[in-house]
């Protein structure tokens, strides 16, 4: 039985009589989520058709949520789908205990992520700039205008151009499929060089519509050299001798890794 079954059947009994709620606790929940909880490959695909292509689905290492391994610009990648099938989840999960990624998320980490691309490839074309634009010390960060944590990490950007007087940070916008919206707010950003408007996208503050004089371009060659070197998700900040570093990062952190 779908979901939405189950919740009609439930909302009837309850207004037909009270004592729906001492069947709800006497039958309680089996701990079998896949008696109550189920989605097909087509239906995933269905609905996941904007992202990529669904290439498997089961359940998470997290009860709650499905796992969903698909395929997007010869990538593949793993994301998170909640049993409501309203709400998608990018990144990894990862086990407190051993702060190591668990699931698809881990396998997909081992195969696909580089931890080092070849610095000479990385230039400050198509970014916006935070800190000294002349300084010798050099930070790289691929970020998402509508990533959560990517906006934690932002702020912690700034810090860190306050503590680093001699450091650039040259910021690349890395729009996530999985983020909708984020492509073309990525053009605005970037055609008007407007760290600003970075701000508000971060403070969920609508944006200008991308017009044609907003080029897809610039974005689509920091997404073509991500896929080129490993770059999946954001924030992911790239040093001055090409190491890879996943993930937040508060701005001590990040100065350490400076050194």
């Amino acid at each position: 039985m779908s979901l939405w079954k189950i919740l009609a059947t439930l909302t009837f009994a309850a207004a037909v009589s009270f004592s729906s709620q001492a069947f709800a606790m006497s039958q309680g929940c089996t701990g079998e989520c896949a008696s109550c909880h189920s989605i097909t490959l087509q239906e995933a695909s269905g609905l996941l058709k904007e992202i990529g292509s669904v290439k498997d689905v089961k359940p998470a290492p997290v009860r709650g949520l499905y796992e969903v391994t698909f395929e997007q610009q010869g990538q593949t990648g793993v994301a998170y789908l909640d049993y409501g099938k309203k709400h998608i989840i990018a990144g990894q999960v990862f086990d407190i205990a051993s702060r190591q990624p668990v699931g698809g998320s881990a396998q997909v980490a081992r195969q696909e992520r580089k931890d080092h691309l070849d610095p000479a490839t990385l230039t400050a074309e198509n970014t916006l700039v935070l800190g000294n634009p002349n300084g010798k010390k050099k930070l790289y960060v691929f970020t998402d205008p509508e990533c959560p944590y990517c906006a934690k990490a932002h702020v912690e950007l700034k810090k860190l151009a306050a503590m680093e007087p001699d450091l650039a940070i040259y910021i690349k916008l890395f729009p996530l499929k999985m983020h909708p919206k984020a492509y073309d707010k990525s053009r605005v950003i970037l055609s008007r060089k407007s760290v600003e408007l970075l701000d508000q996208s971060f403070a969920g503050k609508a944006l200008p519509a991308a017009t044609d004089k907003d080029p897809k371009k610039p974005v689509d060659d920091t997404i073509s050299f991500a896929a080129a070197n490993g770059i999946n998700s954001t924030p992911t900040l790239v040093l001055q001798d090409g190491r890879i570093i996943v993930g937040y990062q508060d701005a001590a952190a990040m100065q350490q890794l400076l050194r």
